[in-house]
Order: structure tokens, then C-alpha cells, then sequence
């Protein structure tokens, strides 16, 4: 069986707008792109055909599994004021041995972005603080090894 899937609020309406987009922009601009290359003749040798067949094939795979992935997810709320790890929170962590805090927001799967401090409930870190509470020591085995982390804030 699948693992859950969630989304924030937020990351629903992203990944909407993205299926918008490929919907109605992308695969309108792909047929007209085949449609062009198919007039111009020979196909076994024709980039802008086999360009525009790869592109359609990438833009149809990804609109089918932002529907799946829109059709099947669980929206989840931040909780905020319970003050326990859940999908959703933003939590402050800082790593043992340093000071230096870093913030992140715990997102399903389909919505992470480590550039934008988002993490997956399903990475070593993210499933690691799932259930923890400010002030408490959390361990997570991450690539690189164990590192332990003391949670600061849970937003």
C-alpha cells in the first residue's frame, strides 16, 4: 500500500496552479509545436518533431500525477497551538554542538522544497521530529550519519 499522501493548504493551490498551467498553456503550445513538425515532412530525422513528442510525453506524465497526487491527498491544517510535530508545522531546530538555528516546514512528499525550508514528513529529518515537542532531543539518521537536534519552536 501507498504511503499517505499531504498537502498544506498552500502546496495544494501550487500544485493546482501547475496543473492549470500544463493544462491549458503547455499542452495547447505542444500540439501546435507537433502539429508544425509534422508539416514539415520526414520524421525520422525531424529534432523539432522528436523534441516536441518528448516534451508532450514529459508535460502528459506530470499532469497525470499531479491529478493523482491532488485526487488522493489528505489536506492537513497546521495545528499550531498544540505544540506537538505534525505536517504543517513550522518547526525551529538547532543541531547538537551548534548554535545556529534552522526552520523548517514539515510538508507531505509532493510539496518539498528543501531550497524553501520545506521537508518531506518522510525524510530522516521530517520523520524524525514527527510527534516531538519544543524543548525536547530528537535523533534522525540522515546520509551523513546520526545528528541530534534539540527542537526549539513548533509553529
Amino acid at each position: 500500500m501507498a504511503d499517505a499522501v499531504y498537502l498544506t493548504p498552500e502546496g495544494k493551490e501550487d500544485l493546482e496552479r501547475e496543473l492549470n498551467h500544463l493544462k491549458n498553456v503547455r499542452r495547447p503550445e505542444l500540439a501546435v509545436k507537433l502539429s508544425e513538425a509534422v508539416s514539415m515532412g520526414d520524421l525520422k530525422e525531424n529534432a523539432d518533431y522528436h523534441d516536441a513528442k518528448e516534451q508532450q510525453g514529459f508535460v502528459e506524465g506530470r499532469i497525470k500525477y499531479l491529478e493523482n497526487i491532488l485526487h488522493s491527498a489528505t489536506i492537513v491544517e497546521n495545528q499550531g497551538g498544540n505544540g506537538v510535530v505534525s505536517v504543517g508545522s513550522t518547526v525551529t531546530i538547532v543541531e547538537e554542538g551548534t548554535s545556529e538555528e534552522e526552520t523548517y516546514t514539515i510538508v507531505g512528499a509532493a510539496e518539498a522544497n528543501p531550497a524553501e525550508r520545506k521537508i518531506s514528513n518522510q525524510s530522516p529529518i521530517g520523520a524524525a521530529l514527527l510527534g516531538h515537542k519544543k524543548g525536547e532531543k530528537v535523533k534522525a539518521k540522515t546520509p551523513a550519519g546520526e545528528i541530534s537536534f534539540k527542537i526549539k519552536k513548533v509553529e
